[in-house]
């Protein structure tokens, strides 16, 4: 084998053992039009591989989303009465049924390519649980999956909550991990869908004050060592 040979596969070799880079970004507070056009262009981007994979951080102006398996019956109060309130209300392309996002909630929507090697719907979902319940464990709250339903759970309600969209195996929406936000909005849906399971926060469970930022924080390392990826930006 010539050096040069030998050089490029030296270089190869390196290279497939060196982290993807995941571009963090923290845009503190949008409303849920404002992140769905991001995500579309983001996508977009990503499949035609003009960008790296991004890890989208934010919190939504207060909202309920209907996911593509969302039963009418799970909105308590009808839409017009929940728009009156103050509340946006947006049918959405990701799984799931419905939920609620407001301020105080660490909401991740990951772009990345799952191409070659995490091409497994399963897998991601499960790894997105992974995310939010070491997460969990940073504060010293032991929370768990539970079979047959998806999201990240301490005893019976629910912390972290994921719904999400893959084309062309790149992935949108995500995962929202209840730091410090209103639980009043919940007993105006059925959360997900499961009428007899409740919800939480990591205030809640601390008895304290926990910034939305640092939560922030211990989700992106995290994601970067669950998902195999460098993390890139503040």
């Amino acid at each position: 084998m010539t050096g040069t040979a030998e050089s490029a596969e030296r270089a190869e070799r390196a290279e497939s053992l060196t982290p993807r880079p995941v571009v963090v970004r923290r845009l503190g507070r949008l409303s849920y039009a404002q992140g769905l056009e991001l995500q579309a262009q983001l996508v977009a981007d990503r499949q035609a591989e003009r960008i790296v994979d991004v890890l989208l951080l934010l919190e939504h102006d207060p909202v309920f989303t209907l996911g593509r398996n969302a039963r009418e019956q799970n909105l308590l109060v009808r839409e017009p009465l929940l728009r009156a309130r103050g509340y946006d209300v947006f049918e959405t392309g990701r799984g799931g049924d419905v939920t609620y996002h407001g301020p105080g909630q660490a909401v991740g929507y990951p772009i990345v390519s799952l191409a070659p090697d995490r091409q497994d719907v399963h897998r991601y979902v499960r790894d997105l649980e992974e995310v939010m319940i070491r997460a969990c464990r940073d504060y010293g709250v032991e929370a768990e999956r539970v079979a047959g339903l998806t999201g990240c759970w301490v005893g019976r309600d629910k912390i972290g909550a994921i719904g999400v969209r893959i084309s062309r195996w790149v992935t949108s929406h995500g995962f929202a991990f209840n730091v410090a936000n209103d639980l009043a909005p919940y007993s105006l849906i059925v959360p997900c869908g499961i009428p007899d399971r409740g919800v939480t926060t990591l205030q809640r469970l601390l008895g304290r004050s926990v910034p939305v930022a640092e939560a922030q924080d211990a989700l992106a390392g995290h994601f970067a060592d669950v998902f195999e990826r460098q993390l890139v930006g503040p």
